[in-house]
């Protein structure tokens, strides 16, 4: 019982860190572009992350005929994904972009079907359809398609889809540690991006609005509170309960995400809101629990989207 309360306090933290990233990707619009974002959050991430492989004494080895595999992960997830998803939340509000990308362990059950073999039953299937129905109907909500984001929900859908995949290959490399997999595939997202980051920060940057303090704030925040801790605490969370379990607790991210979007932000809870995320929580509760822990269960618990986006 003891291990059980330890366990739920450090996974609702890490959801709840994950939920009011949100907030602070909002909090940057109009002042860094979706991709200058995305590249600053990673380059802030290596600092706090080469620390952790020094101190847990990680081995920074890969072998030769993974890295294409680990290329492939880390452009699908850490680089489109994220990408898609701070042009979404952008464009949209921190309370679609906290659901939408809740659905992602739902779609991972496809995803483990077509790469992993994985056994595809009725309760998968559902989760898969419900999810999808949730994340359409927020969409398509009349209020988010009169105020123009439409466009937005798409790049939402497009992260979950993808960081569900990147979810599915990292599991071919699951003998490297979670940390030396992270740490590379936050390098490589940075390394990619690069090119037009140094080119916005030359060209297109506004300095002075940069070095406001809810600016640097929110880019700390996305670098080291949530691609760090977040990933800290829901890894260690996980060890103290089974991952069937442990997975629930990623709800905390879109109702924080939510709460937290109307009441600092001023955010407008629509009327496809409730129904929306009872159809996502309905499929990724079914993915999680349709039968025995499947392998891409466990990984998509291991390692949720705000966790991956170290």
């Amino acid at each position: 019982m003891r291990n059980l309360l330890i366990g739920s306090v450090l996974l609702s933290l890490a959801g709840s860190i994950w939920g009011a990233m949100f907030i602070a990707v909002r909090l940057t619009t109009g002042v860094i572009a979706p991709v200058a974002l995305v590249w600053m959050r990673y380059g802030v991430a290596l600092i706090p992350l080469v620390f952790l492989m020094y101190q847990q004494k990680i081995s920074w080895k890969i072998e030769r005929k993974d890295w294409k595999l680990l290329l492939l992960s880390a452009l699908t997830g850490n680089t489109l994904s994220i990408v898609t998803q701070e042009s979404g939340t952008m464009l949209t509000s921190a309370q679609m972009g906290s659901v939408i990308t809740a659905a992602t362990p739902a779609f991972m059950v496809v995803f483990g079907c077509l790469l992993l073999h994985e056994r595809f039953n009725l309760s998968r299937l559902l989760s898969v359809v419900l999810a999808t129905v949730g994340v359409l109907l927020i969409v398509v909500d009349p209020d988010n398609m009169r105020s123009g984001s439409l466009l937005g929900g798409l790049y939402l859908s497009i992260a979950a889809v993808t960081w569900a995949l990147m979810s599915i290959l990292l599991k071919l490399l699951s003998r490297y540690s979670v940390f030396a997999l992270t740490f590379y595939s936050v390098l490589i997202a940075f390394l990619a991006l690069s090119p037009y980051g140094l080119w916005w920060l030359a060209a297109e940057a506004d300095l002075a609005a940069l070095a406001r303090p809810e600016i640097g704030g929110s880019v700390l925040y996305v670098g080291v509170v949530s691609t760090t801790a977040g990933f800290v605490l829901w890894s260690k969370g996980l060890t103290y309960m089974d991952a069937s379990i442990g997975g629930l607790f990623m709800f905390f991210q879109p109702v924080v995400g939510t709460l937290l979007g109307h009441f600092l932000l001023g955010e407008a809870i629509t009327s496809y809101f409730a129904p929306g995320f009872a159809l996502i929580a309905s499929g990724v509760v079914l993915a999680m629990r349709g039968g025995n822990t499947t392998a891409a269960e466990k990984l998509a618990l291991a390692n949720p989207r705000q966790g991956a986006s170290l």
